[in-house]
């Protein structure tokens, strides 16, 4: 298994497949690395050198008990993309990744990257406010929190078996598996990491890095996402950076990476090849 040391001392896992220019892979909550396989697998047989990686917290890495923000999860990124002297990388961020590739770019510039891409990603800024009306009240967030608490593993099944890939909708059939993948992979979360990444995905405020996007940058987002709704994310993220491209999937819900695997590889080699 390889590894990162992160400044505070946790262990980042991280997969690294194929050869050729890099492209990094953050992603989403609850889960971990296992949750870009298909992806990573498709990008790698065509030529790219795919490396994911757990977050703190999550998966196979550390389980601190500090340092369950933004902040550090886009350090953490860093000393990944350091240790490896990735130059010309791809950073592509799924849901609270795509905060985290926002992040590093607002931290630590865009020297090393090529292109960013953001997927049913949570910035710009999620939380309701004064001046963010148009975002998710937070009563949604203390009900995940709630949950968490309460009943962390049958908050996980009534998200895979409901509002994460769209399984509510009427003649939806996203397979068991699938559905029981999330599960399992959200299991492998630490219950303070994964508590405290609600709030880092939620209330973090991503404008100000979106500013500092200065490379080419492919949104790609869901009509029918309910759980990061496409007008608070993708169409909001990709009217602020800067020449950005957006690409809507209609009808598709927060989980594209499995419910439109094919076509989100296919939309990915493109991006690359460009």
């Amino acid at each position: 298994m390889s590894f990162v040391t992160a400044s505070d001392g946790a262990q980042i896992y991280y997969k690294d497949w194929g050869t050729g220019r890099p492209v990094v892979l953050s992603h989403g909550w609850p889960l971990n690395s296992d949750s870009w396989e298909a992806q990573q697998l498709f990008l790698a047989t065509h030529g790219y050198r795919v490396i994911a990686h757990d977050r703190r917290g999550h998966g196979r890495s550390t389980q601190t008990w500090n340092g369950n923000e933004m902040n550090t999860y886009a350090d953490d990124l860093a000393t990944l993309i350091d240790t490896l002297d990735l130059r010309d990388a791809t950073l592509v961020g799924f849901s609270t990744g795509g905060g985290e590739v926002a992040r590093y770019v607002g931290r630590h510039g865009t020297a090393r990257l090529a292109q960013v891409v953001l997927v049913s990603a949570v910035p710009p800024f999620m939380l309701k406010t004064d001046d963010n009306p148009g975002g998710v009240p937070m009563e949604t967030f203390d009900a995940i929190r709630a949950g968490s608490l309460a009943d962390r593993s049958q908050l996980y099944h009534d998200l895979a078996d409901g509002p994460f890939f769209g399984n509510n909708r009427p003649g939806a059939d996203v397979s068991p598996g699938i559905r029981e993948a999330f599960w399992r992979q959200s299991l492998q979360a630490g219950h303070r990491g994964a508590y405290e990444c609600i709030a880092a995905f939620s209330a973090t405020d991503f404008r100000t890095d979106l500013d500092a996007i200065d490379v080419p940058t492919l949104v790609i987002h869901g009509d029918d996402d309910q759980v990061v709704p496409f007008d608070v994310g993708g169409k909001a993220s990709a009217a602020r950076i800067k020449n950005a491209t957006l690409k809507v999937y209609p009808g598709a819900p927060h989980g594209i990476t499995d419910t439109h695997k094919d076509q989100l590889g296919a939309d990915l080699l493109a991006f690359l090849n460009s």
